[in-house]
């Protein structure tokens, strides 16, 4: 009896591993690094067929499913997944138990990562020099929004291996509770409704290559949107190269597009690669596509179609593979209509449709925006906070440069402040903006 009363235990030390399916490279990682300060072998996976092989490979305990694939249907993939390997625990990101699916012995700790990844940008606010009260004086400290817990908010139990014993034992982490694992994209901040939408059309689009156009008032991020979608897709490791249609002169842009030869035009001395042809392999970021003058509209569609270019004054092609993200403060629609756009281009750039919405249609968002931007200042100077009355005045204003000006207005009020801790309604300077 007393055999067999210690074996379980020796089973319960045999090394963990697991797979981790998902094409969010943060996610990825962010659940392999927890799993592995708890002694666990984590292999990762882009898509359902990567993670299929792994699991061939190495046999998991459990394998931890993202939401979405790239490449396969999540449910039809848990289906034969499931078929084909029953002894292995699924567990989906969004913490929902799949139908038939064994808990492992070490659920717990899987949960335990999930939560943690959940729980890990929160916990860093909070503890962020930017939120503590200076002494003696009256001040608005930022936080995030608390996030909904399930279930009356549970702690998490978690299984781990005692050093001295070498047992298993539970360990109840109060400040981690149960609740479900964010699809907020790191680089976004904030979480009304508006921006956890951007945030999951974000992670359903990233790992493809369809082409994404981005619309949104000036200021609301749209660049920001499109480094995360580059860094979210199979093409992160290669180039991504923006470029603003509205900044360079029409007699340059198309040179600075698809490049040119020595001699080309006047003041051509030598040849120069052009930005679609540096972002060969990578992503290639058009800001404000709606001033691309009609005649380039025509020159960047031949390559859209052909996938091929033609270096000004040459007549030779060349063929690049790039992934064309594209942002307008436009209607591109409406202006395709009216004739100031390529209807042709505009259904080809617009696979796939993200709107990043104003500032003032989010003012949930505020308080958060303002505690990143100080940590932000913060890099290169003692961490700032803010008076009661100068975030009344920031609520108050109706920001028609949207989060950009949010961060100048803040820029300018740390610089205005000086080495004061804090910043009051007198450093709070709108300029022509003001309402």
């Amino acid at each position: 009896m007393a055999a067999s009363a210690q074996s379980p235990i020796r089973g319960q030390l045999k090394p963990r591993t697991a797979v981790v399916a998902s094409a969010d490279s943060s996610f990825r990682q962010s659940v392999s690094t927890v799993l592995t300060r708890l002694r666990w072998q984590v292999r990762e996976a882009q898509g359902g067929a990567q993670a299929w092989g792994e699991v061939m490979d190495i046999q998991p305990q459990t394998i931890i499913v993202d939401s979405w694939l790239p490449d396969l249907d999540v449910q039809e993939f848990l289906r034969e997944f499931h078929a084909s390997f029953p002894g292995i625990d699924i567990v989906r990101n969004d913490l929902r138990p799949f139908e038939g699916t064994v808990p492992s012995p070490y659920r717990q700790e899987v949960l335990y990562a999930l939560n943690h990844v959940e729980q890990a940008d929160t916990a860093a606010w909070n503890a962020a020099p930017s939120m503590q009260e200076p002494r003696g004086r009256t001040n608005y400290a930022p936080t995030l929004p608390a996030r909904p817990a399930t279930s009356a908010g549970k702690d998490i139990a978690v299984t781990v291996t005692s050093p001295v014993r070498n047992q298993e034992v539970t360990v109840v982490d109060p400040t981690l509770k149960k609740a479900p694992v964010s699809v907020r994209i790191p680089e976004l901040v904030g979480d009304s409704a508006a921006m956890l939408e951007v945030s999951r059309r974000i992670r359903r689009v990233a790992p493809l290559d369809a082409f994404v156009l981005i619309e949104g008032p000036t200021g609301s991020g749209k660049e920001v949107v499109a480094t995360a979608l580059h860094r979210m897709s199979s093409r992160s490791s290669k180039p991504f190269i923006a470029i603003n249609c509205a900044a360079i002169p029409e007699a340059l842009l198309e040179a600075e597009l698809f490049g040119h030869t020595r001699g080309a035009f006047t003041g051509a001395v030598q040849g120069r690669t052009g930005r679609i042809e540096a972002a060969n392999g990578g992503t290639l970021f058009l800001d404000e596509v709606g001033e691309l003058p009609l005649g380039l509209q025509a020159k960047l569609l031949r390559f859209v179609e052909s996938g091929e270019l033609q270096r000004v004054g040459d007549n030779e092609t060349v063929r690049v593979d790039v992934r064309i993200i594209a942002a307008t403060h436009q209607r591109l629609g409406l202006l395709s209509k009216s004739g100031g756009f390529r209807a042709d281009l505009y259904y080809r750039l617009a696979v796939f449709l993200i709107r990043t919405p104003a500032l003032s249609e989010r003012p949930e968002d505020l308080q958060p925006l303002v505690a990143r931007f100080l940590e932000k200042l913060g890099k290169s100077s003692p961490v700032k906070q803010i008076s009661d009355g100068a975030m009344d005045l920031l609520k108050a204003h109706s920001w028609p440069g949207n989060v950009r000006e949010l961060q100048h207005v803040l820029e300018r009020a740390a610089i205005l402040a000086g080495d004061e801790p804090v910043l009051t309604a007198a450093e709070i300077d709108f300029g022509d903006s003001a309402d």
